[in-house]
């Protein structure tokens, strides 16, 4: 160990002895940004980089564990990223696979999927079961894999079940015009019965959703972050933390 990570793992025990568990976010989103910066940076290849922010991730769920977070959201691959050259998704796709099948493995987690099933591969769909089959039972944090997700998608998905299942019931459309309301909408959602979540930390220093969780994250915080998905650190997280429990929630109050 040299004398930066020493000073940084001290600095990281000081915010986490501050740190009121009380005031933790319960669902933390995580927008995975910036793994192949990274990885050019470092002189890499972008499945290098990948590869690299997959590894990341069981850390992070670690840090959750030990602060007492229940639901984490993982921005793995959005419905844009669908549209890269096949040499480039194929790779991606083998990587995250691999990430879901060691978040099963791991025996701590529930694994959920969050997206569209049918505009990935077989392959990454029934990967995607699997795992959240295996981990059902799993009494840990409930871990959303967003692959092949769009918060747009995700909307258009929820208005779409939200009518079929009022067609099934005869619903008219002029009585479900009457009777539709936000709540009707929040239940057709990839994450229904789940908390909305508190906290969404963007890595890579982008600024801006890209479409994540448009329809939960109304009333969320953001925390946007300089460093590269990859190189993010414990205490990165905890100073995401710590800047959340010093803001004053009001939910337009």
């Amino acid at each position: 160990m040299n004398l930066r990570d020493l000073v940084y793992g001290l600095y990281a025990r000081r915010v986490e002895g501050r740190l009121d568990h009380a005031q933790v976010p319960k669902h933390i989103g995580v927008i995975l940004d910036g793994n192949r910066r990274w990885a050019k940076a470092s002189g890499g290849t972008p499945e290098q980089g990948h590869k690299a922010g997959a590894d990341k991730i069981q850390e992070l769920l670690g840090w959750c564990a030990e602060t007492d977070v229940e639901v984490v959201t993982l921005w793995m691959l959005s419905t844009d990223n669908l549209n890269r050259p096949e040499a480039q998704l194929r790779p991606l796709l083998a990587i995250i696979e691999d990430a879901v099948r060691a978040l099963a493995a791991d025996g701590r987690w529930r694994v959920h999927h969050v997206g569209t099933l049918d505009l990935l591969p077989a392959r990454t769909q029934s990967v995607l079961k699997e795992a959240e089959q295996a981990t059902r039972d799993n009494a840990g944090i409930l871990v959303n894999v967003a692959v092949g997700y769009g918060g747009r998608q995700e909307i258009a998905d929820a208005v779409r079940s939200l009518l079929l299942e009022h067609a099934e019931k005869g619903t008219s459309f002029e009585e479900l015009a009457e009777i539709v309301d936000v709540e009707h909408i929040s239940e057709h959602l990839y994450t229904r019965g789940q908390p909305d979540p508190d906290l969404v930390i963007r890595t890579s220093g982008e600024q801006r959703l890209s479409g994540f969780m448009l329809w939960q994250s109304a009333h969320s915080e953001y925390y946007f972050c300089e460093v590269h998905w990859p190189a993010f650190r414990k205490v990165d997280f905890l100073r995401a933390l710590r800047d959340y429990a010093a803001r004053h929630r009001r939910y337009g109050s």
